[in-house]
């Protein structure tokens, strides 16, 4: 498996399209475990979170089918 911010993206898209949902935590502990720990950072709030890369290449593939869900943190397909 490719590890870029790319390849993350695209895993990112297609479980969304597969399941409906992804929750950030399972896709940070995913993300870990299966591409590395550079696609992840400690923001200032102290809550890990996706690297920028990892989310401009994620915005770019979706074109705004997906939508982040700000109480839940998560992702969902429109």
């Amino acid at each position: 498996m490719e590890k870029t911010a790319q390849a993350v993206a695209e895993w990112m898209v297609q479980e969304i399209k597969f399941t409906g949902t992804l929750h950030q935590e399972a896709a940070i502990e995913y993300v870990k475990s299966n591409f590395g720990e550079e696609f992840v950072f400690v923001n200032e709030n102290g809550n890990t979170s996706l690297s920028k890369d990892v989310k401009k290449a994620f915005r770019k593939l979706h074109r705004g089918q997906i939508a982040w869900d700000r109480d839940a943190f998560m992702w969902a397909w429109t």
